[in-house]
């Protein structure tokens, strides 16, 4: 079919998907993209979400003669498709080298083809094509902002219907995406790879964005986060503080991302360390508190420094380790940009599909989500997450003098059982709220119904809601 088409020449945009651009060729022919790719012979089905929809970062390997195939529908060079689509030559076992000629593609996710894949800017496309439609790119997280129409693109792989935050009354977002230029620089000259650092830096906020439901202080991220809802986030809190997250925090991580190039901060972690003569890093350090500073906060520096088990404390104890000479072979011990597994932020897409199926999930608690507010919600699980990181923190805090890992230990079980407390408190104050008997909530804490309201009383608990 595809040899009776008239030749429309389609251009293909910077880092779009193989997949993008055959929808988009497809439109200019008046197709449904499904007849278009029927021009070519499928491996294996396209991958679709859980709950059957297609999936807008699905991307596409072709052989020889389906790359030829490409070029001609598009009417332009193979090497202007290779300089454009990342995509292009890359190989797949389905694939055969020996085809006889016939035009072949397999199905591939985007992000484990070339990177993190985005929607484009709709009104960019519409410029630069003459033509409205949805293009999908190749676009890693420092470069998610439109800046001439102020729009943050969202990531492709999740099952949600928005493509961009409007981030128009965010100056500081847009400006931080010309920061980074800088910043990337920085990384280059001090022979770290700038991705890496990004990433070291954004698992560093993104873990101060799931502790902020618990400081008071902390008022620039709720701002931003309503107004990339479109002034209003509250109607579904959990929800868009998930698709919100990597835009509001976007200036924090580039930030951070230059605090951690800076050999002076580096230089504080030392101090910190007790240079020479080690000790454990203090909570009123002078990195810490100098973050806090560089990121806005004058009051984050304790906060961050308790934070025993994160990104953070890994980056300098590696910074520690290579000051004394005591790092050992190569590897991650050493490696200040090193990122851990259980350090790296949940995507998105991840965080969507968990709570799709929280909700989904039979006898899953309705009641609860319909009468306790998003935000309560969203503390006590912060709160029992930061209890049980303490708690296994404390497992390796059993070496040393008696008195110092006494110290340690009971520092430590004092603060996750504060942390504990907290958590059940809040619980009891939205059972009730949600029209629990006092009387009951007490026989489930295993106290007397006076005792529990003294309790939430003498700690401002009940009007908390």
């Amino acid at each position: 079919m595809t040899h009776d088409l008239g030749l429309l020449r389609t251009a293909p945009l910077p880092r779009e998907t193989t997949s993008s651009l055959i929808c988009r060729i497809a439109s200019r022919y008046g197709l449904e993209a499904k007849a278009l790719r029927s021009s070519w012979r499928w491996r294996n089905h396209q991958p679709k979400h859980e709950g059957g929809t297609c999936r807008a970062d699905v991307e596409v390997l072709l052989n020889a003669a389906g790359r030829q195939l490409l070029a001609d529908l598009c009417g332009l060079e193979e090497h202007v498709l290779a300089r454009a689509l990342p995509s292009w030559g890359r190989e797949d076992a389905r694939l055969p080298a020996a085809d006889a000629g016939e035009p072949a593609a397999v199905w591939r996710i985007g992000g484990a083809v070339a990177g993190p894949v985005a929607f484009g800017c709709r009104l960019c496309t519409a410029r630069r094509t003459g033509t409205a439609g949805r293009a999908v790119l190749y676009a890693p997280r420092w470069d998610r902002v439109c800046v001439r129409h102020g729009r943050w693109l969202l990531d492709a792989d999740a099952d949600q219907p928005h493509e961009y935050l409007d981030v128009r009354r965010l100056p500081e977002v847009v400006a931080a995406q010309r920061r980074w230029v800088g910043v990337a620089r920085r990384a280059v000259r001090a022979g770290a790879e700038p991705e890496r650092v990004f990433a070291l830096a954004q698992a560093v906020v993104a873990r101060w964005w799931e502790q902020a439901l618990q400081w008071e202080r902390e008022k620039v991220w709720p701002r931003r986060l309503r107004q990339a809802a479109g002034g209003d986030a509250g109607g579904d809190l959990e929800w868009w503080r998930i698709v919100g997250r990597d835009a509001v925090v976007f200036p924090e991580v580039v930030a951070v991302a230059d605090v951690l190039l800076d050999p002076a901060m580096a230089r504080l972690v030392w101090v910190d360390s007790g240079a020479g003569q080690p000790r454990v890093l203090p909570v009123d350090g002078l990195f810490c508190r100098r973050l806090g500073e560089r990121v806005g906060r004058e009051w984050l520096g304790p906060l961050a420094a308790a934070d025993h088990g994160g990104p953070l404390i890994a980056w300098m104890g590696s910074v520690i380790r290579l000051r004394r000479g005591a790092g050992g072979p190569p590897g991650y011990d050493n490696d200040p940009w090193w990122l851990r597994r259980e350090h790296q932020p949940v995507t998105m897409a991840g965080q969507l599909r968990v709570l799709g199926k929280e909700k989904r999930a039979p006898g899953s608690g309705t009641m609860w989500r319909t009468v306790v507010p998003a935000e309560q919600r969203m503390r006590i699980s912060s709160l029992l997450g930061s209890a049980e990181e303490q708690l296994l923190q404390l497992r390796g805090v059993q070496s040393g003098p008696t008195a110092e890992v006494a110290r340690q230990l009971l520092q430590g079980l004092g603060h996750s059982a504060g942390l504990v407390e907290a958590a059940w408190k809040r619980t009891a104050v939205a059972a009730m709220n949600g029209g629990v008997p006092l009387e009951e909530v007490a026989r489930w804490a295993d106290m007397s119904p006076g005792t529990l309201r003294s309790m939430l009383t003498a700690g401002g608990q009940e009007d908390d809601g």
